[in-house]
């Protein structure tokens, strides 16, 4: 068994939105260099396959999968965010299926974890809409995919600085996908408030920190110990997905948070901890958004130490008022569905 899979492939690195567009070629270029030049033991570089159109209408809908398929060969502005190269569309088709076949991989038996290092990002993207630098929404397909192979309960946990509104909206009214994000709030894209719990059959199952900006490492632990750990436990996932976007970096150029590389290697350590003790170890990490391209290949790289080595990483203790409010406000929300969090 392979202990850690990254998927990749330079068709990523040709989708490109323009040379002043901060989701550059150069972000992954940079990741895969930094992995070239300090090698990580345990690692499984492998080339991912394009998602199925099957794949990609279990969360988008013919609207948009028509509209996207126009964009092949073209540059073309979404929006003022998202602008598209000839190669994008083959590009977002063949990262939504990095992140089945990093899913397909690790629920075999045949990786115990996976990291699908892809672009253009994903969480943004809503079932009937692209946005954000998102075309299509790899997680959502990723999980999708999971329940589709028997996953029952499929558990997606987005640390990007910026809320995952695609991802929230795909599994709104559902519980058989728990949506956990810590993010910057408010910021764009205005979604994301700890009210915001899912509908129907889905209340209680999305679970929102929104932070203002300027939280730590420190900041961050007492989010993961205090809220998404006792939620996650509770829930008992047979998979662990995570959104992981590196904007949260303190040297990124768009977010406001403060975060340095070992608080991503100490989420991905809690989380590695998480899978093993409720799934059997089955954790896939997909690429979303950061854009210091020195914060965002040191970090990735630190994550990949702790997915594929005996590597471990914690939070330094403390909290501070700002972040100790948002997490209590969270909290709030979340205590009529989840008792755990009464204590």
């Amino acid at each position: 068994m392979t202990q850690t899979l990254l998927l990749t492939d330079p068709l990523f690195l040709r989708h490109d939105p323009g040379p002043e567009h901060p989701e550059r070629p150069a972000r992954l270029a940079r990741i895969l260099e930094l992995l070239e030049t300090e090698p990580i033991s345990g690692t499984e570089r492998r080339a991912p396959r394009p998602a199925t159109e099957e794949e990609i209408a279990a969360v988008h809908t013919p609207r948009l999968r028509e509209y996207l398929r126009g964009l092949r060969g073209r540059h073309e502005v979404i929006d003022p965010d998202t602008l598209t190269s000839p190669d994008s569309y083959d590009a977002a088709v063949l990262a939504a299926g990095a992140s089945v076949l990093a899913v397909e991989e690790v629920l075999a038996g045949r990786a115990r974890n996976a990291f699908a290092l892809v672009r253009p990002p994903g969480h943004h993207a809503e079932p009937d809409r692209a946005m954000g630098f998102c075309l299509l929404n790899n997680v959502a397909i990723a999980a999708e995919a999971a329940r589709r192979q028997g996953a029952e309960r499929v558990l997606i946990l987005d640390w990007d600085v910026h809320h995952g509104n695609g991802t929230q909206a795909a599994f709104w009214k559902r519980r058989d996908v728990l949506y956990m994000s810590v993010h910057q709030f408010p910021y764009y894209p205005e979604t994301g408030a700890p009210f915001e719990v899912g509908e129907g059959p889905g209340e209680g199952y999305t679970v929102n920190c929104g932070v203002p900006g300027g939280a730590t490492d420190a900041d961050y632990g007492a989010f993961f110990q205090d809220l998404f750990l006792p939620v996650a436990q509770a829930y008992e996932p047979d998979l662990v997905l995570v959104s992981a976007g590196f904007d949260a970096h303190r040297k990124d150029p768009i977010g406001g948070m403060v975060l340095t590389e070992r608080a991503f290697a100490a989420m991905s350590t809690a989380l590695k901890g998480l899978a093993e003790s409720v799934c059997g170890g089955r954790l896939v990490l997909v690429l979303e958004g950061g854009y210091s391209l020195e914060g965002l290949s040191r970090s990735v790289h630190a994550c990949v130490e702790v997915l594929a080595e005996d590597v471990k990483d914690s939070f330094p203790e403390g909290v501070s008022r700002e972040a100790a409010a948002a997490l209590q406000r969270s909290r709030e929300a979340l205590k009529p569905y989840w008792p755990v969090l009464g204590r």
